[in-house]
């Protein structure tokens, strides 16, 4: 569609037309249609540019809608646990998402081959960080004989069944299925009103980018995309950006801080700022000093900042950072944060207020599926921080509902930057709204999107 206008729109509390030329806003305020020019009709609600998510794991999403849930709120007991794996379809592999240890503790092959043996079954920790297999899965996978680093061992030698931060590994030994379709997933957040998305998937295999870039290019995937796991030999081609380059400092086991060095140095060399997943006080301290060895380039980002010392603050401001978080987790999982997480850093927990204080960069996200995937439910949680049983997470770092959404706004390619707004020029990438304007911040969680367009085109409608 070369031409459309959206009539009577709420664009910030003001009531007006916008007009769409070719993929782009023409106009902004009435008297410029023509009558034969398509129209939608806002009906008095709100018109913004369509949001980002800048970080999340699309092909992760797509399985995790495909797998046995492992994890509260519908289960939360071994007995739970049990009845979940036995219900999994079929004979063959099941795979198991959101496990946490208050269902039935640390979970090894052996605790494992308790609820489910007969049939070959991997669980995924809700963190994304390990599987646990059971002894008929670890025989399949030959995990007692792999030299992977992330296999855990015990004291003999053992191979328990865990399998730390391994997953393109794994992936070699298990059932070659490949990438699942993502054509559900980009319906999916375009009805969140999601227009841009930042995969933070490390390590991007051959295969893998293929599959993503061909969701973007056959609009399988409608919205436009940036991959941080592009390897730094290549570049992400004509149907998507390449991000920063994703570096995992993971906490099961903290990286050489002179390979670390050696990684952001060889990035920066070819042009790339980094992204460096860091959710740890130790990680947050690690990488502060190899950024103080080897310097910052502009781009530079923090990802999940889960605890950011209140020392830190002003060094990651002189580093000039920009830190891509998820204040949903506290909506999702804040009252598991409030019983394990030690209570000196609670008020570190997922910052926001303080870091946009300091003048750091700040941009919001999901991290799903490991996360929320709803951006409205991630600027309601950003307002209260309130966990599922209603307790508040770090009162002092909650935002304005206009502020938090900002943080969804930002560009792809600038998380930390100014929202974007409805202009004159500006790409052609909106949503309308439910409701009016003022409505909309009084109550973020309730807001559902009527329409999605990415480029003038029209990718959902409800």
């Amino acid at each position: 569609m070369n031409r459309l206008v959206i009539a009577n729109a709420d664009v910030a509390g003001v009531r007006t037309d916008v007009h769409l030329r070719g993929g782009r806003i023409d106009a902004v305020g009435t008297g410029y249609a023509r009558p034969s020019t398509p129209t939608l009709d806002a009906a008095g609600c709100a018109v913004l540019p369509g949001l980002h998510d800048h970080h999340l794991h699309l092909h992760a999403l797509a399985a995790h809608w495909r797998s046995i849930r492992c994890g509260p709120p519908h289960v939360t007991t071994a007995i739970d646990l049990a009845a979940a794996l036995a219900s999994a379809p079929g004979d063959g592999w099941i795979r198991g998402v959101g496990y946490v240890e208050t269902v039935a503790g640390h979970l090894d092959a052996d605790a494992l081959d308790e609820l489910c043996r007969n049939r070959p079954t991997r669980i995924q920790h809700r963190s994304g960080a390990m599987w646990v297999l059971n002894s008929t899965a670890a025989h399949l996978v030959d995990l007692q004989n792999a030299t992977e680093p992330g296999v855990e061992r015990d004291d003999s030698g053992r191979a328990t069944g865990r399998v730390w931060r391994a997953d393109t590994w794994l992936r070699t030994r298990l059932p070659d299925h490949g990438p699942p379709p993502l054509d559900e997933v980009g319906m999916h957040l375009a009805a969140h009103g999601i227009t841009g998305i930042t995969d933070a998937t490390p390590d991007l295999d051959g295969r893998t980018f293929a599959a993503l870039t061909d969701a973007a290019a056959t609009g399988a995937l409608p919205q436009r995309l940036q991959l941080l796991g592009v390897p730094l030999h290549r570049s992400g081609g004509r149907n998507v950006a390449t991000g920063p380059y994703k570096i995992v400092i993971a906490d099961s086991d903290l990286p050489d801080i002179e390979q670390l060095e050696d990684t952001i140095q060889r990035a920066h060399a070819l042009g790339r700022p980094v992204a460096v997943h860091c959710v740890s006080v130790e990680a947050c301290w690690l990488l502060v000093a190899v950024f103080h060895a080897v310097g910052t380039v502009p781009g530079d980002r923090v990802e999940h900042g889960a605890v950011i010392p209140d020392e830190a603050i002003g060094t990651f401001h002189d580093l000039g950072l920009t830190v891509v978080t998820q204040p949903g987790f506290l909506a999702d999982r804040g009252d598991d944060y409030l019983r394990r997480v030690d209570p000196h850093d609670l008020e570190s927990l997922y910052r926001c207020r303080s870091l946009l204080a300091a003048g750091i960069g700040l941009a919001l996200s999901s991290d799903a599926p490991y996360g929320p995937v709803d951006p409205w439910r991630i600027v309601a949680a950003a307002v209260d921080r309130t966990a599922p049983d209603g307790r508040v997470v770090g009162q002092s770092e909650t935002l304005t509902a206009a502020s938090a959404l900002d943080r969804l706004l930002a560009p792809l390619d600038d998380p930390g930057g100014p929202a974007r707004t409805i202009a004159v020029g500006a790409d052609a990438d909106l949503i309308v709204l439910d409701r009016p304007w003022a409505q909309m911040l009084d109550d973020p969680a309730a807001v559902r999107v009527r329409y999605t367009l990415v480029g003038s085109r029209v990718v959902f409608e409800r």
